[in-house]
């Protein structure tokens, strides 16, 4: 049995909800998942390599897109790969150089699978309402802060 030592103290349901924004944003934008994020319990914010801001309704769809995710509620696990199987489906180099040969991977549903080595809700039922607050756009980078609500 694996022992998991969670280098990222982030709030399980925010980190939950910037995997599925991440996996969204590859979906709908073919980018990379996000460069450089901030996750807290109030709100949290993502940095995306990318060439201008969102649209207002690109805004829309992003929120209505990850709030239908969330409420189809799809099971969080966790597996293990080798490193070598892990550099073959994963850009590992945010892994911290610690990671060691056995690599965690995050999945959530048939939507994600992410290295990762924070902490995650069980359901995406258990995110809450997830909102796009603000977007920036600045020098080749767009910012996407956001936030969840329990209704």
């Amino acid at each position: 049995m694996n022992e998991i030592i969670a280098n990222k103290q982030y709030h399980p349901q925010m980190h939950s909800a910037e995997h599925i924004l991440n996996q969204t944003m590859v979906r709908m934008f073919n980018c990379s998942r996000s460069f450089s994020n901030h996750i807290e319990k109030k709100k949290s914010k993502c940095d995306y390599h990318f060439d201008r801001n969102l649209t207002e309704n690109e805004v829309k769809l992003l929120n209505d897109t990850i709030n239908a995710v969330i409420n189809q509620g799809l099971y969080v696990s966790e597996e293990f790969i080798s490193r070598k199987e892990g550099e073959e489906k994963f850009n590992l180099t945010r892994l911290p150089e610690t990671a060691g040969e056995k690599i965690r991977i995050i999945k959530i549903g048939d939507y994600d699978a992410c290295p990762c080595s924070g902490l995650h809700v069980s359901n995406t039922k258990e995110i809450g309402r997830f909102q796009i607050t603000t977007t920036s756009y600045d020098e080749g980078v767009l910012r996407i802060r956001f936030k969840i609500h329990k209704d």
